[in-house]
């Protein structure tokens, strides 16, 4: 009888360990979603405007705060490690709207588009990749020895990249005179 009732205890302890990981899968391929949608909106905004077509804001905006929506869930949830990524991809996603909704007041409108482009290929790309890493490491799917230096250095590129990036674009709307905007 004693047997039985660890037994049972055992199996209700696995039972809500799976649950809750599975919580956590579910928590993190929102998240990841959500921030490959958010900068493939922006990305895509930038890569018709370039183009001359008109670009639906809605869009850029729905993806804006679906993003919003599971970060906040996130950092209510995440290990400090893994809020760390989320945050910084988090202020990079907010540059990159800023990029996007700056680019009609753009004095030099081709250099405009070029660096959007840069950002949204480049070190936000990174980062998005960085953050999917980051989560498949914390749930254990991807092992790798050399993570924590790998995540130190691209958390630090794309801060760099990202405080680079918001003095160009101040720096620019100072220039062109236009008011600060809430991002």
């Amino acid at each position: 009888m004693l047997e039985e009732n660890r037994r049972a205890d055992r199996e209700r302890e696995e039972e809500r360990e799976e649950r809750a990981m599975q919580v956590k899968r579910d928590l993190y391929a929102q998240l990841n979603s959500a921030a490959r949608a958010y900068r493939v909106a922006a990305r895509d905004a930038v890569e018709a405007a370039a183009r001359g077509e008109s670009v639906d804001p809605g869009h850029l905006d729905a993806a804006k705060e679906a993003w919003a929506e599971q970060y906040s869930v996130a950092q209510m949830t995440l290990a400090e490690g893994v809020l760390e990524v989320a945050s910084s991809v988090n202020r990079s996603l907010g540059i990159g709207y800023a990029v996007v909704k700056q680019l009609p007041a753009s004095s030099d409108l081709d250099g405009a588009f070029r660096r959007a482009k840069a950002w949204f290929h480049g070190p936000l790309s990174d980062g998005v990749f960085l953050l999917r890493l980051t989560l498949r490491h914390d749930l254990g799917v991807e092992i790798d020895q050399g993570f924590r230096l790998k995540r130190v250095q691209g958390l630090s590129a794309l801060d760099r990249a990202r405080d680079d990036l918001a003095r160009l674009l101040e720096a620019e709307r100072v220039q062109a005179g236009v008011p600060a905007t809430r991002r």
